[in-house]
């Protein structure tokens, strides 16, 4: 039994899933790219209201854990387990060691759960904790006969595109749909080049590991606090206009993150140094790469299915001052021009052919980072508006709310703004940051984000 403010939740019952038609053991590289990944636990969570038609428990779980099963047999690499090479490198046993699935009681209804503060509601409750293998699961049963499945799975192995790929396969399977997407894992579509080519510009965005210092105190005194808001769909658009208001138009994703970057300045001195780190995804930069190794004949087998990590973290710094002085519009430019320098195929294959030179040295995007000297804030967004919430039905109707769950740890903050489900156009936004920041946040965007609470959500 554990508890938490007003939470409280016991498991009723463990399992270990195996993939339903198990093969020969297999030996999986992982790619240059999954190589920056470090060894970090990401969760992601659905809530549904009370199913429709199902009123035992215990045929959900059944019918959840037998699909489960079947998904794991084209996705078998989540039912494996990540080992170290002789190297040091890590590397995918696919052995279908099995994915743990547990079966939790929760002593609330759902309406009373505090998703504004997740640290208290979602960490170790809705989201398991994973001990072992690649991926856990957990279906959590609260008093009003509504359930949140939550799962848990090693970044290394897959980024969020894999995962929600997974998840929507998952569902179409319970519902007897015949899946949508099919996964491939051929990594020779990340392949370094030979000879491989790169430039010191990788070197600004990424550095060895064995050249940080340990961590500053500051990481252990002042820990990283988890929030989740929602923005209405007019207060995004107003942002898009206010930054494209030079003439020059920008995205909403854009506009937010240049919103924010001016908060979190408010933060430093006028002198501090403020850094904004953006999660770019390059499946589309490198769409091509099955036509390069004929492959295009075979759907499954492009780029769009690709099941690993495929992301760059470009980031920006300027001084805080200037960032507050600065109009959103100009703000906006800046984010534009170090976000475009890593949606290019040529950055994606220079940063793969970085890390082949490196290897084995282990590497680390600069920004995730925080060294004893850093003086101002930094903060990385990683885009969930790819989240399909809605096909996560798995057969009880899609979720009233889903939600990735980051608390990564150090002194980078993270945010990912998702979209709504239970209103079209706004967003819900996980953040993860220092105190200081969340303060301003709902100070000087107060009229932006706004607590998430069960009314909003139509528990």
């Amino acid at each position: 039994m554990g508890s938490i403010g007003m939470l409280s939740v016991s498991v009723k019952e463990t399992d270990m899933i195996k993939a339903a038609t198990p093969v020969q053991d297999v030996w999986l590289p992982m790619s240059n790219l999954d190589l920056l990944i470090p060894p970090l636990d990401v969760g992601v969570f659905f809530c549904y209201k009370k199913p429709n038609g199902h009123e035992n428990s215990s045929c959900i779980i059944n019918l959840i854990k037998q699909s489960l099963s079947l998904a794991l047999v084209p996705f078998y690499p989540l039912a494996g387990e990540v080992v170290e090479t002789s190297q040091g490198e890590p590397e995918l046993l696919c052995n279908n060691h099995g994915v743990e699935l547990v079966h939790v009681c929760a002593s609330l209804e759902l309406k009373d759960l505090d998703l504004y503060h997740p640290d208290d509601s979602v960490e170790g409750k809705l989201v398991p904790v994973k001990t072992k293998g690649v991926l856990s699961v957990q279906v959590t049963e609260f008093k009003c006969g509504g359930l949140v499945i939550g799962c848990t799975f090693d970044h290394r192995v897959a980024d969020a595109h894999s995962m929600n790929m997974f998840l929507a396969s998952w569902a179409e399977i319970t519902r007897s749909k015949p899946m949508s997407c099919f996964p491939s894992f051929r990594r020779s579509m990340l392949h370094p080049r030979r000879p491989p080519l790169i430039t010191n510009f990788y070197d600004t965005l990424y550095v060895p590991i064995s050249s940080l210092p340990p961590p500053p105190t500051s990481a252990l005194t002042n820990p990283l606090i988890s929030r989740i808001y929602y923005i209405e769909a007019h207060h995004i658009n107003n942002l898009q206009t206010v930054s494209s208001s030079d003439g020059n138009p920008q995205s909403k994703l854009i506009s937010f993150i240049s919103f924010l970057w001016k908060i979190i300045a408010e933060g430093d001195e006028d002198f501090k140094t403020c850094r904004m780190g953006v999660v770019v995804d390059g499946r589309e930069r490198l769409k091509d790469i099955a036509d390069f190794e004929n492959l295009s004949i075979n759907d499954s087998l492009t780029m769009k299915n690709y099941f690993g990590n495929v992301l760059s973290v470009p980031y920006g710094e300027a001084g805080a001052g200037d960032l507050k002085e600065m109009p959103l519009s100009q703000v906006a430019k800046m984010v534009h021009k170090f976000v475009s320098s890593a949606t290019t195929k040529e950055h994606f294959r220079g940063l793969i052919d970085w890390v082949e030179v490196h290897r084995p040295e282990k590497a680390v995007t600069k920004i995730y980072t925080r060294m004893e000297g850093d003086d101002g804030g930094a903060v990385v967004v990683s885009s969930g508006m790819r989240l399909q919430i809605e096909r996560m039905d798995f057969g009880w109707g899609k979720p009233q709310f889903g939600s990735y769950h980051f608390p990564w740890g150090g002194q980078t903050g993270y945010v990912m703004p998702m979209p709504s489900v239970t209103k079209n156009g706004d967003w819900i936004v996980y953040m993860h940051l220092l105190q200081k920041h969340l303060d301003l946040v709902e100070a000087i965007g107060k009229k932006y984000f706004r607590p998430l609470t069960a009314d909003y959500l139509g528990f």
